[in-house]
């Protein structure tokens, strides 16, 4: 019989709080600014190319995002995108480190049920200060035992983070709207993975759910997840 769950990892973006709308609205608004400079029919698909190879330089964020968008306004135009163009799109990104933070419905009545039953840990990734700008206008902190913002999400990450701060992954439970950053890796690390789908999930983030893996769970939203728990025990 497996061993009961004492600690739960929850997943920040498009988890606790609306992010992937915000960078979908600054696309569009990307498109608008150079339609009169560029050809924009393959316009999204040159900007994930260099999305994905900026990863690992500049990780994953708003920071990374809006340099991306610099560097495919300067591609697609074949430099000749104007100064005042790429000032716009600078000022875009600074538009949305400053957005105000919009908590998912049943999120906070969740995590005020769930505390002091499980360890609650933060396990999010993306840039450092707007991570924790984001949790503290959620007003969410206060649930959780402890926060991890990573570079990555890995199966090393959560053999860590459960070690860290449980009694290990197989007693761990990890909770997202990412199969591939969120369930998968979990799973791989010997915890629970439960899946919460969000309309909006960056393309880089979708892989094949592992339906027949016996730690696998779906909801269609936090609410659901206290009757969960209790039946996975």
């Amino acid at each position: 019989m497996p061993l009961s769950v004492t600690t739960i990892g929850f997943d920040a973006d498009d988890t606790l709080w609306e992010n992937e709308q915000f960078f979908r609205s600054s696309e569009k608004h990307f498109a608008n600014l150079l339609a009169p400079y560029a050809d924009i029919a393959d316009l999204p698909q040159r900007l994930l190319e260099v999305e994905k190879r900026n990863l690992e330089s500049y990780g994953f964020g708003i920071k990374g995002f809006t340099l991306s968008l610099v560097e495919t306004a300067v591609e697609v135009t074949e430099g000749k995108v104007p100064a005042t163009i790429i000032a716009e799109i600078l000022d875009a990104g600074r538009e949305m480190l400053r957005h105000p933070v919009q908590t998912l419905p049943h999120v906070a009545e969740t995590l005020e049920q769930l505390t002091g039953r499980y360890k609650l840990v933060l396990v999010t990734k993306g840039d450092l200060f707007d991570q924790e700008r984001k949790l503290a206008q959620s007003g969410l902190g206060d649930f959780f035992d402890a926060i991890e913002i990573v570079s990555n999400k890995d199966t090393g990450t959560y053999e860590r983070v459960f070690s860290r701060h449980g009694n290990g992954a197989e007693r761990g439970l990890m909770i997202g709207n990412s199969l591939k950053s969120d369930i998968v890796p979990a799973i791989e690390a010997g915890a629970w993975g439960i899946f919460v789908p969000h309309e909006l999930t960056w393309v880089l983030e979708h892989v094949e759910a592992p339906i027949e893996n016996p730690r696998f769970r779906q909801i269609e939203h936090l609410g659901q997840l206290t009757t969960l728990l209790e039946e996975i025990g």
